[in-house]
C-alpha cells in the first residue's frame, strides 16, 4: 500500500514555510513551470496540492482537469500578495453544488 503526499506549490516565499509543517514544497519561477509541475504531482502520488492562487488565476483550464477526479485535490491558498478570492469563490461554488443554495 503506497502513502499519499502532501505539496504546495507556488512562487518560493509563498511555499517555503510549508516545509516546516512537512509538505513538500515546490517553488516555481514562472507560470509554465508552476503548470509542468502540477501535471507532474498530478502523475505521482500526491493526493493534496496547495497552489497559490498568484498561478491558479492563470491555470484554470489545468486545474479543471482534476476538479472531479478523486486525487490530487488541489486547494487554492493566497500568496505573498494577499487573497485574490479565487479559493473563496471555488469553495463557495463547491458549497452551492453540494447543498443547492449559497449558503456563505
Amino acid at each position: 500500500m503506497s502513502e499519499y503526499k502532501i505539496a504546495a506549490l507556488g512562487d518560493r516565499d509563498s511555499v517555503l514555510g510549508f516545509r516546516t509543517l512537512g509538505l513538500d514544497v515546490f517553488p516555481a519561477e514562472d507560470l509554465e513551470e508552476a503548470r509542468t509541475t502540477l501535471r507532474r504531482l498530478a502523475k505521482e502520488n500526491y493526493a493534496i496540492i496547495y497552489l497559490t492562487e498568484g498561478y491558479a488565476k492563470d491555470m484554470g483550464p489545468e486545474i479543471a482537469r482534476y476538479k472531479d477526479a478523486l486525487t490530487p485535490a488541489v486547494i487554492l491558498i493566497p500568496g505573498r500578495e494577499g487573497s485574490l478570492g479565487i479559493g473563496m469563490n471555488a469553495v463557495k461554488t463547491a458549497v452551492e453544488r453540494a447543498v443547492g443554495a449559497d449558503i456563505l
